[in-house]
């Protein structure tokens, strides 16, 4: 099966985000070899259909070609792709090479006789970062996209809303005094009750699919020495937000609670959902897909139009050692994205 050898090919390379350009390379040779006009920029691959009609509405196929740094365990090679038991092990094979080579298959199989909408393949960069050279650079060289397909794990069923992420770094100010005397004013005291705000502190609007917002403080340093009351304390937060409040509308609240100084590192990674009356959730639903709402975060993050993240795969295997696919998966995935697809009237 090609779309496997494809993926064996993806895998042998290191394709780290920021370092994908012998992947992409690589890749974009085998489009070319399979009779495609391949659209680059930087390490961003894309295809559109033939005949773009910008009358018509345009679906995008998108997944992502990096990886994160293999962790320690594994007991495979990480880049030599090894086929056992009807699983290919290997680094990206299931976060998100089997996406990839699946919607670059669906992509071919659909574009072989007409739709009433364009098609577009995409192929990005720096999805586990959410750099800005990845999905969020690209889009500005493509065509309006009415909907989008984000191939990610999730077991081809589909995810219609997916949590949004801010980081958070706050400082907490006191002043320095000796640790034998009652003088000073400890800001990790200070910082303290900004914690237990972070850990108690509950937003009023809740989702149906994500729940309700969740901030975890991650990170903590304080202090030079034993003997020195600390006169400043850092701390990091990781808030997950739902569709009902944009990363803005949270910090100005957070902001408006809290004595410590806030920071976000980035607003731009909102919430993303898709209304389950579009005409691609109905398609899926009339297959028998569920719908569920997803706690990690993807390149729909940054795209400003409808979305449904769904593909191959356990996201429960992604980021860990060992990492594999089901042979079985991919084609089964082909089949539901092409019945998903097919014909569909936007």
């Amino acid at each position: 099966m090609i779309t496997i050898q494809l993926l064996k090919q993806l895998i042998s390379i290191p394709s780290f985000s920021r370092e994908e350009k012998a992947v992409a390379d690589a890749f974009q040779r085998e489009m070319e070899l399979m009779g495609h006009a391949v659209y680059r920029k930087d390490n961003n691959l894309w295809l559109l259909s033939a005949g773009f009609d910008t009358d018509k509405p345009t679906i995008l196929l998108n997944s992502h070609i990096d990886t994160v740094k293999p962790v320690n365990g594994w007991t495979f090679d990480p880049f030599t792709p090894t086929e056992k038991e009807g699983k290919l092990y290997g680094l990206g094979s299931n976060d998100a090479g089997a996406s990839v080579v699946s919607l670059l298959e669906t992509f071919c199989r659909l574009t072989e006789k007409g739709q009433p909408y364009n098609l577009i393949f995409t192929a990005s960069a720096e999805e586990e970062i959410s750099g800005t050279n990845g999905i969020e650079n690209l889009l500005k060289e493509l065509p309006k996209i009415n909907v989008a397909v984000v191939g990610e794990p999730t077991g081809m069923q589909m995810a219609v809303a997916e949590k949004g992420l801010m980081v958070l770094d706050c400082t907490s100010y006191g002043k320095a005094g000796h640790a034998a005397r009652n003088e000073g004013e400890n800001a990790l005291y200070k910082a303290m009750q900004d914690i237990d705000w972070f850990k108690n502190y509950h937003f009023p609007k809740e989702s149906n699919d994500l729940g309700d917002v969740k901030m975890s403080v991650t990170m903590i340093n304080a202090g030079t020495q034993h003997n020195v009351i600390p006169d400043t304390c850092t701390f990091v937060v990781d808030i997950r937000s739902n569709e009902c409040y944009s990363n803005e509308e949270l910090l100005k609240e957070i902001q408006a609670h809290v004595q410590c100084e806030v920071k976000a590192r980035s607003t731009r990674l909102n919430s993303s959902s898709i209304e389950k009356n579009h005409a691609l959730v109905q398609r899926g639903l009339e297959l028998g897909l569920t719908t569920f709402g997803s706690p990690t975060l993807s390149d729909q993050a940054l795209m400003p139009f409808p979305s449904l993240k769904m593909g191959p795969g356990d996201s429960t295997r992604s980021h860990t050692a060992d990492e594999f696919i089901y042979i079985k998966e991919i084609e089964e995935a082909v089949k539901i994205y092409v019945e998903l697809l097919d014909g569909l009237v936007l």
